[in-house]
């Protein structure tokens, strides 16, 4: 969804139907915004070789991503269609000056009015992280949008860029993403939500969803033109399944 008619889109060659249209949220000439599903890494993955850069390499030989998500986090994801523009929106984030807004559901009720957590991150050799002085600065905002009976809704908007910020962060408020084992999340069941709740007999129960609970909800970049542009990404089916069920249990 764009959300400023106001910004003069020039024209373009539209990318040709194939399964990277599906993810698509808005083309020009300059950039391609994509709804990254979850379960597929952004940029090249060892244990996969399908990835979003190379899917839109096939339809964009030039495109380079203009930031990445970790594999598992679903929503909005730049990208550049030609060197000009990836080296516009790379000065940007090195600037900070791009706002980027996740949405994720945590364990427990947290009531956060605009809570800054400024911890440094120190990436492991095991390719998790954690917080420690020797580390990178980082630094996220978090506010609550609803809670539920046992879970909360939050927005989460880092100010820097770190491996796995959010999902550190937010543990660190006691706020652990919900699916996010590595760092102390819990999986939702249905039967923890809903009472009298009848599994079919001989059958595993399984969560509601099948991954952490975060997604890049909207970025906000200033456009070649001067004006400021912000898009954003649809729920996916999952996340919106599991919000969906979480308010008709509070209601």
């Amino acid at each position: 969804m764009f959300r400023h008619p106001h910004v003069v889109l020039a024209t373009f060659a539209p990318v040709p139907k194939n399964s990277i249209q599906d993810f698509i949220l808005h083309q020009d000439d300059d950039f391609i915004l994509l709804n990254k599903p979850s379960g597929i890494a952004t940029l090249e993955d060892r244990n996969d070789p399908q990835n979003m850069l190379t899917l839109i390499r096939q339809v964009e030989p030039r495109a380079q991503v203009g930031h990445r998500l970790d594999k598992d986090t679903s929503g909005v994801l730049v990208v550049a269609r030609h060197p000009e523009a990836y080296r516009h929106i790379s000065m940007q984030f090195e600037k900070r000056l791009v706002t980027k807004t996740y949405h994720a559901v945590a364990d427990g009720l947290h009531r956060l009015e605009q809570v800054l957590v400024e911890r440094a991150i120190l990436v492991q050799k095991d390719a998790t992280v954690r917080l420690a002085a020797g580390g990178k600065p980082a630094q996220t905002i978090f506010q609550t949008l609803e809670t539920y009976r046992f879970h909360t809704l939050l927005e989460c908007k880092p100010v820097t860029g770190r491996m796995h910020q959010i999902r550190v962060h937010a543990a660190f408020l006691q706020a652990p993403l919900s699916g996010d084992a590595q760092y102390g999340g819990k999986p939702i069941y249905l039967s923890q939500l809903k009472s009298g709740f009848k599994l079919k007999k001989q059958a595993e129960e399984e969560p509601l969803m099948k991954r952490m609970a975060l997604h890049a909800y909207s970025i906000e970049f200033e456009h070649f033109n001067g004006n400021k542009a912000e898009f954003i990404a649809p729920y996916p089916k999952d996340f919106r399944a599991l919000v969906n069920q979480l308010q008709r249990q509070t209601r």
